[in-house]
């Protein structure tokens, strides 16, 4: 076959990085490791999985080792000191795929809060605790069921309501608040706040944070924002003065490491006819998105942010991108998926190296350098 030659090879060690850094699938990066032996060493030794999960999620950035967790072996780590070992490096690869495909999972579980933690303040408390948020209905035999806060002169004093997640990994894609509407009293007044936003992390100190649930929650009792590090926080939403589920949508999904969700009420725009201050009251919380465990989980070394990212490989129902000795030696259907999934990118993107693409599909002849700025769509045939 002519113009048969080794496309890395051809390219060159920069803009092949340069090219392969524009694969946003976990299953392309895979595919092209498996093509032949030259191209695994070349993904995994340039870690394309690690930084692809780092372009999704920064926040990654947080995890300063990985291990994986064996039935049948010891943890074996990855860490700097080793990390040009080929073994090393070819578990890194493995861990970061499974990790990268897990987060794009199209898998959502609505029922993402664990327990409820603790809320800035509670007008009466147990009948209005924020024990009441994760219960679904407006009544509970035949009583209203809401959290309420502490009332207050000034309208722009912020409240919070701090919830446990259903692992130490969740990755959340949105937050719905109801606010309550309060039948009984005149003219039915709905306690919304003017807006939200959301903090997700984890605790300062290395305890158990569902020890921390306040079982003797008393009236007036705040709890410390100071006891939790958040390694993100969100924009504000405004909320709308209405008794529905409002949804608040992240900008993107993120991922919680901790296991820590924080939801900021802020301002207040109703007054409670009876004594003229300003409540803020909600009926029902929940969180939107999916638990990366059984698969993954953390573990803390120190604070503040030392943490070793754990793999389960044979977690059940760990479904991660595939790859077998086999495979690597027999690179033809990888090939074919990869080349497919480029064409499928070029379709909607104008590249700087047209060129380099063409190439990679075979047409290496289709365009010169000088016109490099068609457009995709003048390209594929």
């Amino acid at each position: 076959m002519e113009n048969c030659y080794d496309f890395l090879e051809w390219l060159g060690p920069d803009n092949s990085v340069n090219v392969l850094l524009c694969l946003d699938e976990p299953s392309d990066l895979v595919r092209t490791s498996l093509v032949s032996r030259s191209w695994r060493q070349f993904v995994i030794e340039n870690g394309f999985c690690k930084k692809l999960c780092l372009r999704m999620h920064p926040e990654i950035s947080r995890f300063t080792r990985v291990i994986e967790v064996s039935n049948s072996t010891e943890p074996i780590e990855v860490s700097s000191s080793n990390a040009l070992e080929w073994e090393s490096l070819e578990r890194e690869h493995r861990i970061y795929a499974g990790l990268a495909h897990s987060i794009m999972s199209s898998d959502t579980n609505k029922a993402c809060i664990d327990k409820w933690i603790s809320a800035s303040s509670t007008d009466n408390y147990p009948e209005e605790s924020i024990e009441n948020t994760l219960i679904p209905n407006e009544k509970v035999d035949g009583r209203p069921s809401y959290w309420s806060s502490e009332g207050e002169k000034d309208p722009e004093v912020p409240e919070t309501l701090t919830y446990r997640l259903i692992s130490n990994l969740c990755v959340v894609s949105e937050v719905n608040i109801q606010p309550f509407k309060a039948y009984f009293q005149h003219g039915d007044p709905i306690y919304s706040a003017k807006a939200v936003r959301f903090r997700m992390g984890h605790p300062k100190s290395f305890l158990d944070v569902k020890s921390s649930i306040m079982d003797a929650f008393a009236p007036g009792q705040r709890s410390d924002n100071d006891d939790y590090v958040w390694t993100y926080i969100s924009p504000e939403f405004p909320m709308v003065q209405e008794n529905r589920l409002q949804t608040f949508k992240l900008p993107q999904p993120v991922i919680c490491i901790g296991g820590i969700l924080q939801i900021e009420l802020l301002g207040r725009v109703q007054q409670q006819e009876m004594d003229n201050l300003y409540y803020i009251c909600v009926c029902h919380v929940e969180v939107v998105g999916r638990s990366l465990s059984p698969a993954f989980d953390i573990d803390i070394l120190d604070f503040p942010g030392n943490w070793v990212l754990k793999y389960f490989p044979e977690a059940e129902n760990c479904d991660t991108p595939k790859q077998t000795a086999q495979d690597e030696g027999s690179g033809s259907s990888g090939w074919h998926a990869l080349t497919a999934r480029i064409r499928q990118i070029r379709a909607g993107r104008v590249w700087d190296r047209v060129v380099i693409l063409n190439s990679l599909l075979g047409n290496v002849d289709a365009v010169d350098n000088d016109d490099s700025n068609e457009s995709d769509e003048e390209l594929v045939a």
